[in-house]
């Protein structure tokens, strides 16, 4: 049986990385963030959880913020660790809030999606990212 050398784990644990950073921002972006970018842009008649009391299109605008902007950084993995930040405040939010009633099979999905935002912050962007690439060329 052949054993990886490290470097060639390494280059797994990054395109791991690489796969999740990517499908967690992509499925954010377009399952649920472009919905919500098009009601607070397009919808005269917006209904959405206000779970602080800021209002309706506070609350909404700073959801499209994490499901869009964020979940776009994500993808590209620029200002990654900073950008999942609003990703997990949100899924706590969307868990702990706005569905806690619906129990776990209505929590699921944000925990799910909270747990992975919250493994890129602890791992990083990985190797294949806009943020390793940048700190490449600042090291040289």
């Amino acid at each position: 049986m052949k054993t990886l050398t490290p470097d060639k784990s390494i280059a797994f644990k990054d395109i791991g990385i690489l796969l999740l950073r990517m499908f967690l921002g992509l499925a954010m972006l377009f399952g649920h963030g472009i919905g919500k970018w098009t009601m607070l842009f397009e919808s005269n008649d917006i209904k959405f959880a206000d779970p602080f009391g800021i209002g309706v299109i506070p609350s909404l605008a700073m959801t499209v913020f994490a499901e869009v902007i964020c979940a776009l950084l994500l993808t590209i993995g620029l200002l990654t660790r900073l950008s999942v930040i609003p990703l997990i405040i949100t899924m706590l939010v969307a868990a702990f809030s706005v569905h806690l009633l619906d129990g776990f099979s209505g929590m699921e999905k944000a925990l799910l999606y909270g747990i992975g935002f919250l493994s890129i912050l602890i791992t990083g962007p990985g190797k294949y990212s806009i943020d390793a690439l940048l700190k490449r060329k600042v090291n040289y």
